[in-house]
């Protein structure tokens, strides 16, 4: 989430080296709206022989200021072949994946009723069939192994057990005559990422593809699966043998707000009994349970300490009597995607690792952990046949699809790119970049990445972006992004210094605990220990044109570095940060998070949420600062982003706030993405100085 690339050719040919592109002629740079325009590959299935794989391409209409989803086939024996999109993508097509028999199925609105339905089509794509009927969207699916079910998610009012298709229809109907728009709630989340609680839950059916009533599995569940916000299919998975669906799932009750206990549950299938918690005695977070190819063996993740959402994920067994074991207990990364090998020798697992996204092999019986990738990002990946099938991505390259090498010791070494998305580009430069470490707090390493500007000269100097990134329990590393690209700032004429700070993931899990009630001083400290070593080490940036940068958890740094640490920077911005620390542990919606990070409950301990709280500094802001906020967003609610810009405003300090009616906790819409980059490096240029070359072409 490798290869610098000269757009157009190095993007078809693979791996480069960046003394290579050193020595390329300059073509134009990479601009922002370059970026947004691309196709984005979502993710690939492959069919069940191996050969062929379909991939969910997201597309940007500008004109009509949104991505279409559409489905691509590519036939994996032909490396060189085009891929094909899909005549049923016209109707509009998402999320497709392969049934048993090699059957396309496909997530689509275009029936009667305009409700999200399953749809399938065969190899060639031409006609589309729709499979169910459901007078609710498909929030997921799964089809069984056998092809001859699929296993959904809807949303339904869980009182309404017993009959939660049909009663849910009918509570939305009456809700739909009702003058009164007025909502009742007796608890919280009453707001949820960007969507206020309408008292539905995501629950799971199975449908008959033969015909027939859905069959509930969750029947009166007082919980989501998928989870809200970002859940999918990969929140359940079903037997080879048809007959179980295990899911991962946070019982709500009062405390859903300040619980991260998701727990493993079986069910069978026929709905002929009700789940059961397979993982009760963890009250931290289980997730991602995967069957191994015999049935005999549930693998899953899980973490340790209850209440906190950045704990390492080790990986778990579960044989069939209930018996669990860690396996590679001492392996210090957190998993994030897991699969079965096709042997069930082994799972293949992806996580961070030292500012990058890696692979991993993991063996079964004694937890032996191999890298199968060296650099870059890659969480999308299957074996096939001819060898591993992936996605990755790096700083300079947007995700493509690749197949390994035969008898490569790493997958992505001298992989074959088997795409052409974003081919008709044209050459683009982007800004080549290295890693660096130097000693931060506590005299620990501390890496992070230099990125110089695209058509960079020898001998001069140039202003400087500093980049801090969010989470915080994050990584500004090696991999593409579509929302903080750092080479859209080398684009634009600005070099770019990213530091992976105390509480970064990817370099041991006491490393990511280090940030956690210690918000502004630790990361602080390596942040400014990383930008003096950058300074020393790289002539060509200019330390005095030079602004900082963040989102997130990265704007409530701009915010304390406003009060705490202002004096190299000509301007800052702070996107969607925390300014009033107490306020926000009462108003954002995810409580485990604030509570875990500052340590107590806001009412008990109040002092707490004031040892780092910017608005308590806000006196001594004095630099300019662009403050950008959304009124969607529910994880930093506006009111931080407007009390920013008030003690700005109140003090006559140069300042902007850049508001968006319709956007959440990220900037999504293109014609608003456009906006953030035309507000953002508009604010650069005035500042210090790069003349952008940016804008709508």
């Amino acid at each position: 989430m490798s290869v610098s690339r000269k757009f157009s050719a190095l993007l078809l040919a693979g791996s480069v080296s960046l003394a290579a592109l050193a020595g390329a002629a300059f073509a134009a740079p990479l601009t922002y709206t370059d970026m947004i325009k691309m196709d984005r590959i979502n993710g690939f299935k492959l069919d069940p022989t191996g050969r062929y794989a379909v991939l969910n391409i997201r597309v940007t209409d500008m004109e009509k200021n949104k991505g279409i989803q559409s489905i691509w086939l590519k036939d994996l024996s032909k490396p060189e072949a085009p891929e094909i999109k899909l005549a049923v993508s016209d109707g509009g097509a998402s999320n497709a994946q392969f049934g048993p028999d090699g059957t396309i199925y496909f997530i689509s609105g275009r029936g009667e009723g305009g409700t999200d339905q399953v749809w399938k089509t065969d190899i060639t794509g031409a006609t589309a069939t729709q499979v169910t009927r459901l007078p609710l969207d498909v929030q997921a699916y799964q089809i069984t192994p056998d092809g001859k079910g699929v296993v959904v998610g809807l949303a339904v009012f869980p009182e309404c057990k017993g009959d939660e298709v049909n009663c849910t229809v009918k509570r939305q109907a009456d809700r739909k005559a009702d003058k009164s728009s007025g909502m009742v709630y007796d608890k919280i989340f009453v707001r949820h990422w960007d969507t206020w609680a309408d008292g539905t839950r995501n629950h799971l059916f199975y449908v008959p593809l033969a015909g027939g009533v859905p069959i509930a599995l969750t029947d009166g569940y007082d919980g989501d699966v998928p989870s809200k916000p970002f859940g999918d299919e990969a929140d359940y998975t079903i037997s080879p043998d048809s007959k179980t669906v295990v899911f991962s799932a946070r019982e709500a009750g009062k405390s859903e707000p300040w619980s991260t206990n998701f727990d493993i549950y079986t069910v069978p299938i026929d709905g002929s009994a009700a789940p059961v918690n397979r993982t009760a005695s963890n009250k931290a977070w289980d997730g991602s349970p995967r069957v191994s190819p015999d049935g005999k063996t549930i693998a899953y993740v899980a973490m340790k300490r209850p209440g906190f959402e950045a704990d390492r994920f080790g990986i778990m067994l579960m044989d069939e009597q209930g018996k669990t074991r860690e396996l590679a207990p001492d392996w210090d990364r957190s998993v994030g995607g897991i699969q079965w090998s096709k042997d069930g020798k082994s799972l293949l697992v992806d996580a961070d690792d030292v500012g990058k996204h890696i692979v991993f092999r993991v063996d079964a019986k004694t937890g032996k952990v191999t890298p199968l990738t060296r650099t870059g990002h890659t969480n999308v990946y299957a074996e096939t046949p001819r060898g591993m099938v992936f996605l990755k991505d790096d700083l300079t390259h947007p995700s493509a699809l690749y197949q390994a090498k035969a008898k490569s010791a790493f997958i992505d070494e001298g992989a074959t790119n088997l795409t052409k998305f974003n081919a008709s580009a044209g050459a683009l430069t982007t800004g080549a970049y290295e890693q660096f470490v130097f000693k931060g707090w506590n005299n620990e390493d501390v890496h992070g990445y230099v990125i110089k500007p695209a058509g960079y000269v020898e001998g001069k100097s140039y202003p400087v972006a500093f980049l801090i990134h969010g989470g915080p329990q994050g990584s500004f590393g090696d991999g593409w992004s579509y929302r903080w690209n750092p080479e859209t700032y080398s684009g634009a004429g600005y070099a770019v210094v990213m530091i992976d700070f105390h509480g970064s993931t990817g370099y041991g899990q006491a490393f990511t605990d280090a940030i956690s009630q210690h918000w502004g001083d630790r990361p602080l400290e390596d942040l400014q220990k990383g930008w003096a070593f950058a300074l020393d080490k790289y002539k060509f940036l200019d330390g005095d044109r030079a602004c900082a940068l963040g989102a997130s958890y990265g704007g409530f740094m701009v915010n304390w570095i406003a009060g705490n640490w202002k004096q190299p920077w000509k301007c800052l911005v702070s996107h969607d940060g925390v300014f009033d620390a107490r306020n926000m542990g009462y108003s954002t919606e995810e409580l485990w998070f604030e509570e875990w990070e500052q340590g107590a409950v806001v009412y008990d301990d109040p002092a707490k949420y004031d040892t780092f709280n910017p608005a308590l500094h806000a006196k001594d802001w004095s630099k300019p600062m662009l403050v950008i906020h959304s009124d969607k967003d529910y994880r930093i609610p506006v009111e931080q982003g407007i009390g920013a810009f008030t003690a700005l405003q109140r003090q006559g300090v140069e300042s902007a706030f850049l508001r968006f009616p319709d956007e959440n906790h990220w900037v999504l819409k293109p014609a608003n993405s456009v906006k953030w980059h035309d507000t953002v490096f508009n604010w650069l240029d005035t500042h210090i100085g790069a003349k952008s070359t940016q804008g709508a072409k």
